[in-house]
């Protein structure tokens, strides 16, 4: 019993120590290298493994490129990049169709485009079919006052030298929005901006928008503009709107200057009517003053009093019918 123990515990340990030894040492991957035409050595293998690289992909990343034709491709090179967090096989996918396209697409700048987080692949991909982008729905106003609102449809390619550092798709959208909204306020009326839309096209293309950008600006094609507001006129019935109400209060600050005028005079009035009786109030006592000092006689008080009398009368026979009725009315009083 003991002897078939050892033999089973020898046996395990074999099997163990074999598959130990064929995951350090690949020598399956380090065969298939060196029949395809790779040179990587089997301390480098082992070298991979420790350093938490996988052979597998850095190997069949380094066959591929050799296959398309690409030379000086390093097993160092592809481990620094692994190491720093790229997509190797990206990066190689991208090189072999660079390659295939005529691109000119270095692997250092290959790598720098996938540890900037952009896609070189698709950046590769995009530079052999152009990317066709739909603008949203840009509102803009011609010199007459009527509201457009376009669409519109930008072919880009995608500029490899600078994916490094270039704006994205937004920023070209926002740039074809301004050039619409500029090219179509400059047109005197909308009518001709319908007639000719490829006018807006140009001119959006003349001022290249795609300076700075990861994008080259291949056409821009006005796919719809459909006629908004009358913008102008909406500003001139709010201009006049507001005219109106400036007016209203200047009419009501002048009614306002007008009553408190008013008042015044009428306060005014009062005034001098209070005069009038305190006036008035003197000739009684002037008269009494007369008699006593002899300089007004009773036959002279009465010619006065019938004067008096005779100018009432003559006052109310001037008088018209009704204002005479009253009179006649007051009298009775």
């Amino acid at each position: 019993m003991e002897g078939i123990t050892f033999s089973v515990v020898l046996i395990v340990g074999i099997i163990i120590g074999l598959w130990i030894i064929l995951y350090l040492i690949p020598i399956k991957l380090w065969f298939i290298a060196q029949i395809t035409g790779v040179r990587v050595s089997l301390l480098q293998l082992i070298l991979m493994r420790l350093r938490n690289v996988p052979p597998p992909r850095i190997v069949n990343s380094m066959i591929e490129a050799h296959k398309a034709g690409l030379q000086g491709m390093k097993s160092d090179d592809l481990e620094a990049h692994y190491l720093a967090g790229g997509h190797v096989e990206a990066v190689v996918h991208a090189l072999v169709s660079a390659e295939k396209a005529n691109i000119d697409l270095s692997f250092k700048m290959a790598t720098a485009i996938d540890l900037a987080g952009r896609d070189v692949l698709e950046a590769v991909k995009m530079s052999v079919n152009p990317k066709v982008i739909d603008t949203p729905p840009v509102t803009a106003v011609a010199k007459d006052g009527i509201q457009l609102i376009c669409k519109a449809r930008v072919t880009v390619r995608a500029n490899i030298k600078q994916l490094v550092g270039g704006a994205g798709e937004d920023t070209v959208l926002a740039r074809v929005g301004e050039g619409i909204v500029s090219s179509i306020g400059s047109q005197s009326s909308h009518k001709a901006v319908l007639e000719n839309p490829d006018t807006i096209s140009r001119v959006v293309l003349e001022k290249g928008l795609d300076a700075g950008t990861a994008f080259e600006i291949l056409s821009i094609d006005i796919a719809d503009i459909d006629i908004g507001k009358n913008i102008g006129a909406v500003l001139q019935m709010d201009q006049a709107e507001a005219d109106k109400n400036i007016a209203q209060a200047k009419a009501e600050e002048r009614r306002a200057m007008a009553v408190a005028l008013e008042q015044e005079m009428k306060a005014l009035a009062q005034e001098k009517k209070a005069l009038v009786i305190e006036a008035e109030a003197e000739v009684p006592k002037a008269m009494a003053d007369a008699f006593r000092a002899g300089n007004l006689g009773i036959m002279d008080y009465y010619k006065m009093k019938n004067i008096e009398a005779d100018t009432h009368m003559r006052d109310n026979i001037a008088m018209p019918p009704t204002s005479n009725k009253k009179g006649k009315d007051s009298d009775k009083k």
